[in-house]
């Protein structure tokens, strides 16, 4: 009698367990079967990654008494945030490091002024360009005269911002270039007014935000050839559901020319 109630106990453990495996299994399977979208909506906000120090694109700004990153490209990002229904968390970090953030999934998305390039398509990818801007040469007011073209650049320092399309550029255009390659626009533009680099390379945009705020640099009428093929939002491989639907919204504020709006309304809040 007792062997068999003995038996009895074990059966029923075991019937439990099996069950707690499965509910555990199926569990397990219904969260990987969660597009990245349901996980973002489950989590009620969605992180972008960008590297702040890109007026008129994002940068830092005192409102209210409290610092806080602005610019056409967090505008974009709330737009994206906005029509998911979710909250938008920025991390601010260093450009070249941002894909490195994206794959290891401590942002959701990229939005830095980001070219997507060949070489960046192989490891993420890319919603469709939503700004286009040709590059330019900043150089110290009292060079303006000495430098004039790509051939008075020869040999000469180039401050680049470390992992990106002007890195490129100057490598490939600007012969015998002595490129000078820091991850923040703001440390290039120190550089060049201390006379540590000879000329910086960056977005037209983003020359005239940091000329029109200090009288000892000016932006050249030098010309690439290579020009870049504009900026787009990189998202991590395999999440087609998350490109798609930041399509459609870059679909919407290009018809409602709301991009132009944000970038108008950036450059005036540059100090």
């Amino acid at each position: 009698m007792l062997k068999n109630n003995i038996s009895k106990i074990i059966a029923i453990i075991m019937v439990l367990c099996v069950g707690i495996v499965f509910v555990g299994c199926k569990n397990t399977q219904e969260e990987k079967e969660l597009s990245k979208i349901e996980k973002i909506k489950k989590e009620g906000k969605i992180v972008v990654g960008t590297s702040a120090d890109y007026p008129p694109y994002e940068f830092h700004k005192e409102v209210n008494k409290k610092d806080e990153i602005v610019g056409f490209d967090i505008e974009i990002a709330k737009e994206i945030a906005k029509d998911l229904g979710v909250k938008l968390e920025i991390k601010d970090m260093k450009f070249d490091g941002l894909l490195a953030a994206l794959d290891s999934g401590n942002v959701d998305f990229v939005i830095a002024g980001m070219t997507p390039t060949e070489e960046r398509a192989q490891k993420v990818d890319f919603t469709k360009v939503y700004y286009n801007a040709v590059q330019a040469v900043v150089v110290k007011t009292e060079d303006k005269d000495r430098i004039k073209s790509i051939d008075d650049l020869k040999g000469k320092k180039i401050g680049v911002q470390k992992g990106s399309i002007q890195e490129q550029i100057a490598t490939n255009e600007i012969p015998e270039a002595k490129v000078k390659s820091l991850g923040k626009v703001s440390d290039l533009m120190l550089e060049l007014k201390n006379s540590k680099v000879n000329a910086v390379i960056v977005e037209v945009p983003v020359a005239d935000a940091y000329a029109s705020k200090n009288e000892d640099i000016i932006l050249t009428d030098i010309e690439f050839k290579d020009e870049e093929e504009g900026s787009a939002i990189a998202i991590k491989k395999g999440n087609e559901d998350l490109v798609e639907s930041m399509n459609s919204t870059l679909d919407r504020l290009i018809k409602e020319k709301s991009i132009d709006k944000f970038v108008l309304q950036a450059i005036e809040m540059i100090d």
